[in-house]
């Protein structure tokens, strides 16, 4: 079963964040280069650890594992910043 979550940011941390995926985007490196740029992931990882259950799963690394295949599906080759067997 699916399910949808959502996830609150202000303005001033979506600006944030579109400036580090753009620079991601860009030159292949997630670098942080302001404090603002921590708080703002810090922000949407506090919420996920609200709302996620998976992570205190016995079978948490099948889960994760399984999550990682439907994301990629269809990604040919590694990512950009994806090192290792991450494909």
């Amino acid at each position: 079963m699916s399910v949808d979550y959502q996830l609150i940011l202000s303005q001033d941390e979506a600006l944030v964040l579109f400036e580090l995926f753009s620079r991601f985007a860009d030159t292949g490196q997630l670098d942080l280069r302001h404090n603002a740029e921590f708080v703002a992931l810090s922000r949407i990882s506090g919420q996920l650890d609200k709302s996620l259950m998976q992570p205190f799963s016995a079978d948490y690394s099948f889960l994760l594992a399984q999550a990682q295949s439907r994301v990629a599906a269809g990604y040919q080759g590694l990512a950009p910043g994806v090192s290792g067997d991450g494909a």
